[in-house]
């Protein structure tokens, strides 16, 4: 009984074995995306990159011009307040507000002074009228003192000598004395008018001063020049600047208000791509958040110097592409996939990238589904296609990858070798002069 139990359970494993080999062998392979095909057709040469959209045209938001009144002096001014980025505005709505602190107590200091200084006016041109007056009367007495002595030395015409001598005398000094106090009158005149208008010049410059202030606080408020969506400036370093930011007076934009009718792309082109993009070349643009949608453009500068972008050590170039038409979904900010095409070829044969394969030979090659292992000589090539010139027809079936049982696979177009080494000669000569 026992042994008819094992021998029955073996065959039972056995059959269930069986089955799983069997079913293995009548199901079919998934080898989707294990091929491709050698296609016919233009190909398009491409640089691929993101990059960030922009208002072609945008009327700037400012703070006070500061800069240019030689009265006012200040590092930076603050944002205290600031509408949320994308607000829409009319003209002369408001927009945000700076920190006035360092600007009131300034002004309030000018004001103090002004006060003091209009108060020393004040006094000096009293003190001036009482002075002034004092010696008016000072040289009418002595005019009455030098006619009284001219009066006296003339009745003395017939006193003795010595009493005639005196006369003189007195007159002489009589005389002498109006003409020191007329002096001394012309002099202190002289002295407080200098002191009057030196006071009045610091006047006039506190009062400019005041007044420079007083106009650059009532632009502390901000307002819209005219209708639009507010966006945030950005500043060198690439920062956006909102509540807490720091204003240069030389640099007085606090925001934009973009033209949202004619848009750019601003993308970045390394150093090794960016001599292949040229002004008028065509672009094939999408954006993130309208992924069903596509736009064309056309690249309208090339920077000539390049820069350093944060986080990295290598040296890219400003590129700005032109939106064709006009399209208001557009906002500035959003993120864009740019792909910029050098050329293009008409009716060539092309492959994916994944499909060739290089060994240490250098001879590059493809492995076909008839099992045939193609010496190909490559031309241009894109982020995603290679061009074959040569070994390939149109419509054969490649390995995506490396197959298995490469020694199974028969090698052809070994007489395109020569070919392709001329080619390689050819590159590392170019490349050595430019050394």
């Amino acid at each position: 009984m026992k042994r008819t139990i094992i021998i029955t359970g073996i065959i039972a494993g056995l059959t269930i074995i069986a089955l799983i080999i069997f079913n293995k062998i009548l199901t079919p392979k998934d080898t989707s995306g294990m091929f491709a095909e050698a296609i016919r057709g233009n190909f398009e040469i491409t640089v691929s990159t993101t990059g960030e959209l922009l208002a072609e045209k945008s009327v700037e938001i400012k703070c006070p011009e500061i800069a240019q009144r030689r009265d006012v002096h200040s590092a930076s001014i603050k944002i205290t307040d600031l509408v949320p980025e994308g607000t829409e505005v009319k003209e002369g709505d408001y927009v945000g507000t700076l920190d006035r602190t360092e600007f009131d107590n300034t002004l309030k200091d000018y004001k103090e002074r002004l006060v003091t200084f209009h108060a020393n006016l004040d006094m000096a041109l009293l003190d001036t009228a009482i002075t002034m007056n004092n010696m008016r009367d000072q040289i009418a007495n002595q005019i009455h003192t030098v006619e009284e002595a001219e009066i006296t030395l003339k009745n003395s015409k017939y006193e003795t000598p010595t009493t005639i001598r005196q006369a003189e005398i007195d007159l002489d000094k009589a005389r002498r004395n109006l003409e020191q106090l007329r002096r001394s009158y012309t002099l202190r005149d002289a002295q407080t008018r200098t002191n009057i208008r030196h006071l009045k010049s610091i006047i006039a410059r506190y009062e400019r001063r005041v007044a420079d202030y007083e106009a650059v606080l009532e632009g502390f408020v901000i307002t819209a020049p005219s209708s639009g969506m507010v966006i945030y400036k950005r500043d060198r370093f690439g920062n956006k600047r909102k509540v807490g930011s720091s204003i240069d007076p030389h640099d007085r934009v606090v925001a934009t208000l973009p033209d949202l009718s004619s848009m750019i792309s601003k993308v970045y082109i390394s150093e090794i791509e960016v001599s292949r993009v040229k002004p008028g070349q065509l672009v094939n643009i999408t954006v993130d958040a309208f992924p069903t949608k596509s736009f064309t453009g056309s690249v309208m500068t090339v920077a000539n110097i390049g820069e350093k972008l944060a986080n990295s050590d290598s040296k890219v170039f400003e590129v700005l592409i032109k939106i064709d038409g006009s399209d208001l979904s557009l906002r500035p900010s959003m993120t864009t996939n740019n792909k910029i095409i050098i050329k293009t070829l008409d009716n060539v044969t092309y492959i994916p990238n994944d499909c060739v394969h290089t060994g240490v030979d250098s001879i590059p090659v493809v492995y076909t589904k008839n099992g045939l292992k193609h010496i190909v000589v490559l031309g241009e090539s894109n982020d995603k296609d290679v061009v074959v010139e040569k070994g390939l027809e149109p419509g054969t079936i490649l390995y995506i990858g490396t197959p298995e049982n490469l020694d199974e696979f028969r090698l052809t177009g070994k007489e395109l070798i020569s070919i392709i080494r001329e080619r390689q000669n050819a590159k590392r000569t170019l490349n050595g002069n430019k050394g």
